[in-house]
């Protein structure tokens, strides 16, 4: 637990990161025996491409650093639950661990609407923890909706 509470950390730093450029703060890391290999920020409106989730760029830098799409032996930390997108992605990689602060109740795809991670069918399930800092990871997301809120006004 306390290696999943450091590497929590480390994926709320990045969510900062998606929060100072007015983006969903959600951040990522994928950690492989014990060092991060992947890290990413939500980047969607800034980039113009859906495709740019924590995750998935957690996900891009991670292949890169194995030299492989498959990152198995690796644990992903995500802030909030996984979107279907971003499940998908972690079943495809293979990335046989996933940690997360917060539930998505809207979109969540680790068992809040669905749980595509444990799937029966697919060739690959994945463990879930959840709850890690859940309360900073709510806090972040709590934030930007209040600024966004405020904006909108």
């Amino acid at each position: 637990m306390e290696n999943d509470i450091f590497f929590m950390n480390e994926a709320i730093k990045e969510a900062y990161k998606a929060l100072e450029i007015n983006e969903v703060p959600i951040g990522a890391v994928i950690v492989h025996n014990g060092e991060i290999i992947g890290r990413g920020y939500n980047r969607r409106n800034s980039e113009k491409n859906p495709l740019y989730h924590a995750e998935i760029i957690a996900i891009n830098e991670a292949a890169k650093a194995i030299g492989d799409w498959r990152i198995e032996n690796c644990t992903i930390y995500v802030t909030i639950e996984p979107c279907p997108m971003c499940a998908g992605a972690i079943v495809q990689a293979r990335i046989p661990r996933v940690v997360f602060g917060a539930r998505n109740r809207k979109a969540g795809c680790c068992g809040s609407v669905v749980n595509i991670l444990q799937q029966d069918g697919l060739n690959h399930r994945a463990e879930i923890t959840e709850g890690v800092l859940k309360d900073k990871c709510s806090a972040l997301m709590s934030e930007f909706f209040k600024r966004f809120r405020k904006q909108s006004e």
